[in-house]
């Protein structure tokens, strides 16, 4: 008798979940196993490709197996663009945490036009990534950025920033951070306001100074808004594209800004090897995977859930 109530409950369902259940097939899973074929093969993008209407012909001209796979993982590139990523985590992790957490402050208090100032903190996220990036890049431009122009006020030469290797990639996390400070500032503000005050209140009774307080009861309470913040942080990093592509159109100098979903970009549109871009996509799933499930199973040790 289950199983009869199961299967009329599952047959009155269908028509409801067949909509959404048809999309996730055509434009999720179908081109997630297209890319994992494709990235076998040495297919360049521009020749008819006969992948399902005609299998044997695709096998037979383009299958190459996981070459592009050990190609990648021998060269020097994949190592550079891997090094070049973790040094933006490096910087733009840390900062962007401080950074919202001092907006979320700001924002928390009472005071008159507070809403304008959310929604004005805000605006940089509503801005395309290619309008804010061509701001950045004339702000940071050594000729006439205002930038160089600020610091020679103070007697201090400003580099050449998006042209310097060094520079470069501490150039994009600074608009990153422009970029994300006003989204996820919104989310600590959340977290800010759902912490019962009655806690503050017992540790003043205590005796409990600003500092303690903030350690001691705020960063705790606020770990699981800090956790999601990190997870998305990290995925949305190890996709960094289009700031740098706007700002260091050919990935700086050196190839100081070089990251994974740019060289994707140029393999696949550029130089016309898109089984070589399709095999770089799927290491990168791969690495974001790993530091995601990492995360997962760190977050016991540091998240406190307040039940």
């Amino acid at each position: 008798m289950q199983k009869i109530a199961r299967h009329n409950s599952f047959s009155k369902a269908l028509p409801f979940i067949l909509p959404s259940l048809a999309g996730l097939i055509v434009f999720s899973l179908l081109p997630i196993i297209t890319s994992l074929i494709i990235s076998t093969s040495s297919w360049d993008g521009l020749t008819k490709l006969t992948l399902f209407t005609d299998a044997k012909s695709f096998f037979n001209n383009f299958y190459i197996g996981l070459k592009n796979f050990r190609d990648i993982l021998k060269g020097d590139e994949f190592w550079k663009v891997l090094k070049n990523t973790l040094y933006f985590i490096v910087l733009y992790l840390p900062l962007i945490l401080i950074s919202s957490i001092a907006v979320a402050n700001i924002l928390n208090k009472k005071y008159r036009g507070i809403g304008f100032f959310r929604v004005l903190y805000y605006v940089p996220v509503l801005t395309s990534w290619v309008a804010g990036a061509l701001i950045w890049k004339w702000a940071l431009s050594p000729e006439y950025g205002i930038i160089n122009e600020i610091l020679d006020l103070i007697g201090i030469e400003g580099p050449k920033w998006l042209q310097s290797e060094t520079w470069a990639m501490p150039s994009i996390v600074l608009a990153s951070i422009w970029k994300d400070v006003g989204y996820f500032g919104l989310i600590f503000l959340g977290g800010l306001q759902s912490i019962d005050p009655t806690y503050y209140e017992a540790a003043e009774i205590d005796g409990a100074t600003g500092w303690r307080k903030v350690w001691y009861i705020t960063l705790p309470m606020l770990s699981p808004v800090t956790f999601f913040v990190i997870v998305i942080s990290i995925i949305n990093s190890f996709q960094l594209f289009p700031q740098v592509m706007v700002m260091t159109k050919d990935a700086g100098p050196n190839g100081a800004t070089q990251v994974f979903v740019e060289r994707i970009y140029k393999y696949a549109f550029k130089y016309h090897k898109m089984g070589y871009a399709a095999a770089y996509s799927w290491i990168l799933f791969v690495i974001i995977f790993i530091f995601t499930t990492l995360q997962l199973k760190l977050q016991k040790r540091w998240v406190h859930y307040d039940t």
